[in-house]
C-alpha cells in the first residue's frame, strides 16, 4: 500500500447525514481538537487513513470547521446539499500501532446526550479523493495489521484449534468470544499460532475505570466487549500457551486484556500458570498487562518467570489517575513500587500511556510523568484513549493547563530519557 504522508493542501471538513452517507465540505477546513482548544492543524500532521482504520458517525453532534475566509470556527448544524436536514461529526479510529495527535471536535445538539461509545476519535479530513487523519505511526510492527488477516484462513484456523482442545474453556472463550465475536487482532493472531497471544483470567477488578471496555453502570459508555465470566486454570492456560511459546520466530503470551478485569487479583492462578510455562519452555516472551495496584503479587509473579509488565496509566497526576480509574484502596504510590519491584529483579517496564491530544501534553504532566519514568521504565506505549473526548474531561473535573503540543511533549521525553523507547506493541524480548 502507497503511503502518502501528508495532503498538497488542507483537508476539507467531513461530516455525515442522519443515514451515515459521508460529505466533504465544499468551504471549510478541518479542524482538531485538543483539550477544549480548536486548532488547524498543519498539513504535516496529516497522514493518508491507515489501512484498518475506520470511520464513525457521532451521532447528535454537529461538526465544527474553519471559514478559511475569516479564519474563524463554525459550527455545521445543516447539511448545505441538503437544507433542513443535520450535519454530524466524523472520526476515524486509527488502525493498531498509529497514535493520533488531534481529537474530532464536535458541538452537542442537545445537553441530555449519552457518551459516547468506547472508541478513540481522531480528527479526519478530505482531500482530493483521499481521507486524511491527524496521526504519525508510532510501531513498525505490523503484528496487527490488517493486510494479514485473512478471514478465510482464520476461520480453518479456529476451527482446528477448537478440536485440538475439545474441553478447554480458555481456548474456548478466545475462539467464541474475542475471534468470533469481536474480532480480536490478539486472539486471531493465537488461532494463527503466531505473535501476541491473550491470556484473559480475571473477571473481577479492583478498578472502576471511566474507559472500562468490559463493565460499565447503566448510565456509562456502551462495552466494547463482554468480560471473562470464569477464571481458567493453570493447567488450561498451560495447555494453550506452551505450543505457541514454542512456535519459531517472535512469540508471546500477554495476561490482562480488554476482556477482563485486573489479573492481578488471580496472581495464584497466574504464578502456579507462570511455572508451569517456564517448566515446559524458555521460549518466548511472558508478559501481565496490568493497573500496578497491587506490588507484593507482582514481586511473586517476577519470581515465578515473568518476564515483563505494562501498566497501565491514563495521567502521572495522582488526581487524575485517581478520577478516571477510580481504584479501591490503590493508588500512584502501588503503581511506584510496582515498578521499582520489577527493576530490581530486572524485568522490563512499559507504560500503557494512554494520548489525549491537549491533556496528556500538558507541562504539568511532563513533569509528574517524568518523575515516574526516573524509576527505571524502558519503555511507553502510545496508545490512543478510547473514550468520548468531552465526557472525559468533564467526568475529571478538567483544568486546562498549558499544552505543549504531542510532538514537542514526545521530544522533550526523548531528550530527558534518552534510553526510553517508544512504540506501540508490547515488545519481544526473547
Amino acid at each position: 500500500m502507497k503511503v502518502y504522508p501528508h495532503p498538497e493542501g488542507q483537508p476539507r471538513l467531513l461530516f455525515a447525514d442522519p443515514e451515515g452517507r459521508l460529505y466533504d465540505h465544499p468551504g471549510l477546513w478541518t479542524l482538531g481538537l485538543s483539550g477544549y482548544e480548536l486548532f488547524l492543524p498543519d498539513r504535516e500532521d496529516f497522514i493518508s487513513l491507515p489501512e484498518g482504520s475506520a470511520l464513525y458517525v457521532l451521532p447528535d453532534r454537529h461538526p465544527v470547521g474553519l471559514d478559511p475566509q475569516t479564519r474563524t470556527p463554525v459550527v455545521l448544524y445543516e447539511n448545505p446539499f441538503r437544507p433542513g436536514e443535520p450535519a454530524f461529526a466524523v472520526a476515524a479510529f486509527l488502525a493498531p500501532a498509529h497514535t493520533q495527535l488531534y481529537l474530532a471536535p464536535y458541538e452537542p445538539a442537545r445537553e441530555d446526550l449519552p457518551p459516547l461509545p468506547l472508541y478513540s476519535y481522531a480528527c479526519v479530513g478530505w482531500w482530493r479523493g483521499r481521507f486524511w487523519a491527524t496521526a504519525f505511526r508510532s510501531d513498525w510492527d505490523t503484528r496487527q495489521e490488517a493486510r494479514l488477516f485473512s478471514p478465510e484462513r482464520i476461520d480453518r484456523a479456529a476451527v482446528e484449534i477448537l478440536r485440538r482442545y475439545p474441553h478447554n474453556r480458555l481456548v474456548r472463550h478466545l475462539v467464541e468470544n474475542c475471534v468470533r465475536r469481536y474480532r480480536c487482532p490478539a486472539a486471531r493472531n493465537f488461532v494463527l499460532g503466531r505473535f501476541e497471544a491473550p491470556v484473559p483470567v480475571s473477571p473481577g477488578c479492583n478498578a472502576r475505570c471511566l474507559g472500562c471496555l468490559s463493565e460499565q453502570p447503566e448510565d456509562g459508555p456502551h462495552v466494547a466487549q463482554e468480560r471473562i465470566t470464569f477464571v481458567p486454570t493453570p493447567r488450561e492456560i498451560a495447555e494453550a500457551m506452551v505450543p505457541h511459546l514454542k512456535r519459531p520466530g517472535p512469540v508471546m503470551v500477554s495476561f490482562g486484556q480488554g476482556c477482563e478485569g485486573e489479573p492481578l487479583l488471580q496472581a495464584r492462578i497466574v504464578e502456579e500458570a507462570l511455572i508451569l510455562i517456564r517448566g515446559s519452555t524458555p521460549r518466548g516472551t511472558v508478559n501481565l498487562n496490568t493497573n500496578g495496584s497491587r506490588p507484593e503479587d507482582l514481586e511473586r509473579l517476577a519470581r515465578a518467570g515473568l518476564d515483563s509488565v505494562r501498566i497501565s496509566l491514563a495521567s502521572a497526576r495522582e488526581h487524575y489517575h485517581r478520577a478516571y480509574f477510580r481504584p479501591a484502596g490503590w493508588g500512584l504510590e502501588e503503581v511506584r513500587e510496582s515498578i521499582r519491584i520489577m527493576k530490581r529483579y530486572r524485568r522490563f517496564v512499559s507504560l500503557n500511556y494512554f494520548i489525549f491530544p491537549g491533556f496528556t501534553d500538558e507541562e504539568e504532566e511532563l513533569e509528574a510523568l517524568s518523575d515516574l519514568l526516573a524509576l527505571g521504565v524502558d519503555f511507553i506505549q502510545l496508545r490512543n484513549f478510547a473514550i468520548d473526548p468531552l465526557w472525559f474531561l468533564t467526568e475529571i473535573n478538567y483544568s486546562p493547563g498549558r499544552s505543549l503540543g504531542l510532538k514537542e511533549f514526545l521530544r522533550l521525553l526523548k531528550k530527558r530519557f534518552p534510553g526510553l523507547r517508544f512504540g506501540y506493541f508490547n515488545p519481544y524480548l526473547r
